[in-house]
């Protein structure tokens, strides 16, 4: 006597999701006390997320930051760090100052939007404090950033001549 074994060819789907596909059934089943048929109704829900999870596909086409400015009345960015042309809107501002006041001030200010931090120039990137604060050769080696780079052929044969030489200094010492 021999087993067979059958195999089904197609899973078994389920047509129920979630409780929308079942109306109130699932109500009257709680309101009536049917644990039987409430239990047999959570069974045939699906056990995949992705099946009971709403998704919308959203349009992903990228967008410019110039045409969402335009669309939503959004005026351009202030800059964060000063650069040449920061130094003559800020005169600027500071005359409107002098002429008319505070109020004349922050509606230059508002209509032209100034740099929210003045960097120091020809500071390489760094603070004006730290900068100041670099020894002579520092600052000669920010100014001149071509570095001397060594070939490898060369590199054993001088570090053995390094090697002879200290050891000559060695020996006559």
């Amino acid at each position: 006597m021999q087993l067979q074994q059958s195999v089904p060819t197609e899973l078994p789907t389920s047509t129920a999701i979630n409780e929308l596909h079942f109306g109130n059934d699932i109500n009257t089943a709680v309101e009536q006390s049917r644990r039987a048929d409430f239990s047999l109704l959570l069974a045939m829900f699906s056990e995949d997320v992705r099946e009971t999870t709403p998704i919308e596909q959203f349009d992903t086409a990228p967008s410019e930051e110039s045409d969402l400015r335009s669309q939503l009345d959004v005026p351009q960015a202030r800059p964060l760090a000063s650069d040449q042309s920061s130094y003559s809107s800020s005169a600027e501002i500071a005359k409107h100052f002098h002429a008319g006041g505070i109020q004349s001030a922050q509606l230059q200010a508002d209509l032209r939007p100034d740099a929210l931090a003045y960097i120091a120039e020809n500071t390489h990137g760094l603070g004006e404090e730290t900068y100041r604060n670099l020894s002579f050769h520092a600052k000669r080696q920010l100014i001149n950033q071509t570095t001397e780079t060594l070939k490898p052929v060369h590199l054993y044969q001088d570090l053995v001549v390094a090697n002879r030489k200290n050891q000559i200094h060695n020996v006559t010492a």
